[in-house]
This record gives structure tokens, sequence and C-alpha cells, in this order.
């Protein structure tokens, strides 16, 4: 029988405590009916949202409105929304089938040994992600460098040095409780208050000497990249809105949030069907309140520097990134506003570290397992080695910005290594598509959502490419 539909989301049991990846019939319970419900129920977006909302929005997208104007707010719209039905295809099929993103991956041919050569391409991804990650914790470092430099003087390298280790204790010491709740909630709170008030100066900027007009906002609809321009579109199109590893990433938050545990293992009856359709919505409805929060964010973050810092000539480089990005606050409110733009970068940055340190050595972990290295089943060792991993990772990410001192340009390496990999996606979502037992889950309207999802995907792949290769005017 099925059980009776949860108004709040229930206290996880011993077992799910123990094991948020297995898969028990005693586990299994009715999904919300009303929208109300629902929204009790979501929690995983905010947690991606908070790997996005970061080194995507803050740092390159307001650097490419810096450097081209409004001229490619079209690809920011495309990056934003074309690859959700992506996202909710491959969370679909870890809900119906109990298995994270790269389990699943693992099934695509051709097959290398026990895993697939997409396992293989995202070692590679995530190698670059390093770099990236490292640029994340360049500026959150930078901005508490300029708030309070603490040791010599701001954006010296003894200051950068303290805040490092500072923040690394912090998010270390946060990720080792290993407590999903906390930092859903966590998550949660620091995107909403940085997200919420850079809209309402993004909208408020035609009031200023900085206004732009609806001419500007049509002149971002050409389709075309400016010249020189192609690099940072690759690299935007990789991190903007949801990016390939935020879509492997979501698929491990539902796990243990819940939706595919709830809605129990295969077999073959009509309430288990039932169970999966009604937590599948939920999972589309907090994919929905996430892409509303990361297209908000990011469009406003795009305004602001084509509005603000490309009339002025200002390009972020190096250690003045954050520096330069604040006189989008300062240059609209005034001097005061260099202090709240601070603590914003520290808030959406620092949120976007968390939920990185938080989600890669669960990849890390079960990317190994899917390679032959341990048993994912062994939950002792698993949590061992993620514990392991969240120590370890961020110390090298952090190694690489106190070494290199270029955020902008890590960042970029790893959307770019992204934007690669979410073709890799595509290919993958396709196959397990057709994987999937019961064909009542593939519906008209869902193929052909994802069939303009990868259009979409391809003509802003091609677009960059043939701009890169010259071939393009």
């Amino acid at each position: 029988m099925m059980t009776q539909t949860p108004s709040a989301p229930p206290v996880p049991t011993a077992a799910e405590v123990a094991d948020p990846y297995a898969l028990r019939p005693e586990l299994a319970r009715a999904a919300p009916r009303t929208l109300v419900q629902r929204l009790r129920f979501l929690g995983p977006g905010m947690l991606m949202s908070a790997a996005v909302v970061g080194s995507g929005e803050l740092i390159t997208t307001t650097t490419m409105g810096a450097s081209v104007g409004f001229a490619l707010l079209w690809l920011i719209i495309l990056s934003t929304g074309a690859k959700v039905f992506i996202q909710a295809e491959l969370a679909k099929h870890t809900i119906l089938s109990g298995r994270p993103a790269l389990q699943a991956f693992a099934d695509v041919p051709p097959r290398i040994g026990r895993a697939s050569w997409i396992n293989v391409l995202w070692i590679g991804m995530d190698l670059a992600k390093m770099l990236q990650r490292g640029g994340i914790i360049g500026g959150a470092v930078s901005a508490l460098s300029l708030l309070w430099p603490i040791l010599g003087e701001p954006l010296s390298t003894p200051s950068l040095l303290l805040w490092t280790v500072i923040a690394l204790a912090v998010v270390i010491g946060v990720n080792v409780a290993d407590r999903y709740l906390l930092l859903e909630r966590t998550a949660f709170a620091l995107v909403v208050t940085f997200t919420v008030f850079t809209v309402i100066l993004a909208l408020s900027l035609p009031a200023t000497a900085f206004g732009y007009d609806l001419a500007d906002i049509a002149g971002g609809f050409t389709l075309g990249i400016p010249a020189g321009a192609a690099g940072i579109a690759i690299a935007v199109f990789g991190l903007t809105g949801v990016g390939a590893d935020e879509m492997t990433t979501y698929t491990y938050w539902t796990m243990e949030k819940g939706y595919a545990r709830w809605t129990g293992p295969e077999d073959g009856t009509p309430e288990r069907a039932a169970r999966a359709r009604g937590w599948i919505r939920v999972m589309q409805l907090d994919l929905l309140v996430a892409w509303i929060v990361t297209t908000a964010c990011t469009l406003s973050f795009y305004i602001m520097g084509a509005a603000v810092l490309h009339p002025q000539d200002l390009h972020p480089e190096g250690t003045e990134v954050i520096r330069t990005l604040s006189r989008m606050y300062v240059d609209t409110l005034g001097p005061w506003a260099e202090i709240l733009f601070l603590i914003g970068a520290v808030t959406v940055l620092g949120s976007t570290f968390l939920a990185s340190t938080a989600s890669v050595p669960r990849l890390w972990a079960n990317n190994l397992a899917v390679l032959g290295a341990f048993d994912w089943t062994d939950v002792a060792l698993r949590r061992r080695l993620i514990r392991i991993f969240t120590v370890v990772m961020p110390c090298i990410w952090a190694a690489t910005f106190l070494g290199l001192k270029a955020p902008l340009i890590m960042v970029m390496i790893g959307g770019f290594g992204g934007a690669l990999f979410l073709f890799a996606v595509v290919i993958a979502v396709w196959f397990l598509r057709r994987r999937t037992g019961d064909a009542t889950f593939r519906s008209r309207r869902s193929t052909v959502l994802l069939c303009i999802s990868t259009l979409a995907v391809l003509f802003a792949g091609a677009v960059a490419l043939l701009e890169e290769l010259g071939i393009a005017a």
C-alpha cells in the first residue's frame, strides 16, 4: 500500500543516515501532491545554485559584460535556459534507477574496462575545474583581504595566505560534519541574500549615470560574438547557468535529499510508478526555482558589467579582479558601497566554495568506485574516502591560487573544461533515456524539450568554435 502523502520532510531514519544512496522498499513514501507541500521538499537546487552563483556569475559573466558590453546578452539567456532540460532528464534517470550520474555514465559505450569514456573524460574535466575552484578561493580571500588585511597590506601575499588558511579551516570544518541539511540551509541563506540585492541594484541602474535602455538590450540579441571574445564566450557558456559539473553533482544531492530513496527500488508495481512520477515533479519544481534564482543573478551581474564597467573600459585582471568588480557598486552607490560589495563577494564565492567542497569529494569517490578502486556499497570506506578528499582537495585548490594568483584565468580554464564535458553529458542523457524501463516516463513533451536543449547547446558550441577558428565573422 502507498503511504500517506507527506506534508513536511520526514526526519531521516537511522537507515537513511547510514547510507543515503541505498534503496530499500521500507523507505519508500508517497510524494506530496500540492504545490505548497512540494515546496517543503525542495533543497538540492539551492545547493546547486550555491555552486553556480559564484565564479561563473560574479567573475566571468561580469568580466564578459565589461569586455563586450551588451553584445552577448543572447548567450547568457541561452546558457541559463538551454541546459535545464538536459539536467532534468539526467536527474529523472537517477530517480528512476537509483544511480547517481557517474555510475550511470559507466553504461555509455565505448567502455574502458568497468567504466565509460565519459568517466575518464570527467577526470580530465575536474582537473581543469581544480583551477576554477582555486580561482573561487582566490576571489573570496581577495575580498576578505580588502575588507580586513590582518597581516600586511590588502592583497599582499601574507594577507592572502592567512585568509586562505582561515577560509580552508572554516569550509573544511563545516563539510567534515557531513550534514546535508546544514549545507542546504546555509547555501539557501547565502545565495538568496546576495541575489536579491544584486537584482535590485541591476534594475535600478537606469536611474543612475550608468543607465541602459531597450536599444542596449535589443543590441544583445544579434547572435554574433565580438572579435576576440570567443574564448571567454566558451568559458561563460560552460560556467553560467547549470554547467555539466553541476548537472552531474545535482544527481548526488537528489539522492541524499531522498527523491530516489523515497521512490524506492523498481518492483514493477503501479504504486512505485506513481511515487516516481510524484518525486520527479518535486525534482522539476526544485530545478525551476533554482533556474529562476541563477538566471536572475546571472543577468544582473552581466548587465552591471556591461552598463558600469564597459563604458569605463575597466577590465578585471589578476589579484585586482575583486577590487575592479567592486566598481559596479562604488560607481553607482558611492564609496561606502565597496564594503557592501566585498561582503557580498565573500558570501557568494564562499557559498560556491562550500558547495564544491561538499560535492566534489563525493564525485571522486563514486568515480573511483566505478573504475573499480573500491566497493561503493562499503559505507564505512566510502565515508572515510570522502572525508579524506574533503580535507585534501580544498588544499590543492587553494595551492593553485597561491601559486598563480590569477582568479579570472583560472575560472575561465575551468569553464572551458566544463563546456567540453557538457557535450559528453548530452550524449549520455540521450543514451540513458533509451535505457529507462518504463516508456511512460519518455513523454512527447519531454522529448521536444530535450531536443530544443540539445540543439541550443550544439548551436552555441558551434558559434563559439567558428568564432575561435576565425571562420565566422
